[in-house]
């Protein structure tokens, strides 16, 4: 299987099943393209940049979105499944939507919470951390879910975990692989992700991944 990167904080994991996580692709300007179609859309808050082309991807593929239960009350059009934190099993595809510190809002309303996922697909865990701050809760996900094969992880800061604290939760999380995730994008969150790696270097393997490229796991 595959993780794709597309930018900012949406992948792609590839493998029986194409998950497509927080598309925010048009709008984003360092956005790769889609790399096939997407059975299951997961969407971790409610932030333009995360939502992103969700809606307009649900109905171009007749793919469920996955959201939040508040959240899903304002995706008119699309086929969305609403549920809060707690494990699932939508179109073949195992995950838990676990908890996530980050605000969640829309036009200026706040929509629920914030939320990150934990997938299971063929033989492999995949962890979604969305945009938080690290939490000591994050040693949990490890110990009911794991060993975590790759967890996908945001240094930016500002919104966010920065550097450090990423690297707190590499240290509770202990997974075998790491993917930074939302710096860059925008000024604000300007990060060197080389200097994270030095950070853990000591723990586990970090990928460094650009927009369009893809790791085999």
């Amino acid at each position: 299987m595959k993780i794709y990167y597309i930018g900012h904080s949406a992948f792609q994991i590839i493998g029986s099943k194409n998950i497509l996580i927080d598309p925010f692709i048009s709008g984003n300007p360092m956005a790769a393209d889609l790399n096939g179609k997407p059975d299951l859309i997961l969407v971790t808050h409610a932030h333009g940049d995360h939502l992103g082309d969700a809606v307009e991807l649900s109905k171009r593929y007749n793919a469920p979105i996955v959201c939040m239960y508040d959240l899903a009350q304002h995706l008119r059009g699309a086929q969305t499944y609403g549920m809060n934190y707690g494990p699932a099993k939508i179109n073949g595809v195992d995950f838990v939507m676990v908890p996530a510190w980050h605000s969640s809002s829309m036009n200026g309303q706040e929509i629920g919470n914030a939320a990150g996922y934990i997938v299971k697909i063929d033989g492999k865990t995949i962890y979604h951390a969305g945009d938080t701050f690290v939490f000591g809760d994050m040693a949990l996900f490890s110990e009911l879910y794991g060993p975590i094969d790759v967890a996908l992880l945001p240094i930016g800061g500002y919104f966010t975990m920065g550097p450090i604290e990423a690297a707190k939760a590499v240290e509770l999380l202990k997974p075998k692989i790491v993917i930074p995730m939302h710096y860059n994008t925008f000024p604000p969150i300007r990060q060197d992700p080389e200097k994270f790696r030095e950070i853990v270097s000591d723990r586990t393997h970090v990928e460094i991944l650009q927009p369009g490229e893809e790791l085999d796991i």
